[in-house]
């Protein structure tokens, strides 16, 4: 069992949401915070919180699709807490609208914050992971395993994370490095308010919802308890676990019935 008392853990996407919860959540448990995120107003106000709530926390912007920013971020937060254990790669952004109407420079975005994002943080974090046995986290999605109608790009990125996660758990686990993907359904975050239409503009409509809503601070304590147990894969709640099986033991009817669904 990994203990996180003591130990740094970095956040991407740290100012709201699933992010916010993480950094709350490790900062309780007693870890130092490092909290990145694009949105500097809104990251203030989650730095100053975590720091009333009596977290040790350093705070800075950084765009994930900027490599360089990335590496500077990382390293000052390092630098600060002396030393890093644990990166959650949490930022995204998601889209919606069919293939055939939505413009290829929206799936070039979504693949850049939500993939490319996650490879610069690790590659950035990844001499202080090995040096101190630590951990990676990659935030993905029902999406990174199943279809998904409607978001075919937000799929795509999804499943890419996969592909380079677990590859990655096998060239650094002889290191003591653990690599854990977590896979949620549908959290009550504000993703939707930036997500993207088929043009690029930001997205207006509703989005529609299979299954039961869970809070941020729900996945957050469920990620802490897995990452306790350096578990592989994470299914947090009853959906992605149907999900999972669903669309491995009868993957056409599971398409079938998400595309009903979805389109309701």
């Amino acid at each position: 069992m990994r203990e996180f008392a003591g130990a740094t853990v970095v956040v991407t996407g740290a100012a709201a949401g699933l992010g916010r919860a993480l950094c709350e959540r490790f900062g309780r448990a007693g870890s130092r915070i490092v909290a990145l995120d694009r949105d500097a107003a809104a990251l203030g106000h989650t730095v100053d919180a975590l720091r009333a709530a009596g977290i040790a926390v350093f705070g800075s912007t950084c765009d994930g699709t900027d490599e360089a920013a990335c590496r500077e971020a990382i390293r000052a937060g390092a630098a600060h807490h002396g030393g890093l254990d644990l990166l959650v790669c949490n930022a995204g952004i998601s889209h919606h609208g069919d293939f055939a109407q939505t413009r290829p420079d929206v799936i070039r975005r979504v693949m850049a914050v939500n993939f490319l994002g996650a490879v610069h943080c690790t590659h950035a974090a990844l001499p202080e992971l090995l040096a101190r046995r630590g951990m990676v986290i990659a935030i993905s999605s029902v999406a990174g395993f199943a279809p998904l109608v409607g978001r075919t790009g937000y799929a795509a990125s999804k499943h890419a994370l996969h592909g380079f996660f677990d590859s990655l758990r096998s060239e650094v686990a002889g290191a003591g490095v653990a690599v854990m993907l977590v896979c949620p359904s549908f959290i009550a975050t504000d993703i939707d308010r930036h997500a993207l239409d088929p043009q690029g503009h930001p997205f207006r409509g509703t989005k529609a919802i299979a299954g039961r809503t869970a809070t941020p601070a729900e996945i957050a304590d469920r990620i802490y308890e897995a990452a306790r147990r350096e578990r592989r894969l994470v299914l947090p709640g009853a959906t992605a676990r149907i999900a999972w099986w669903l669309s491995r033991l009868a993957p056409a009817g599971y398409a079938r019935i998400m595309a009903r669904r979805m389109r309701r």
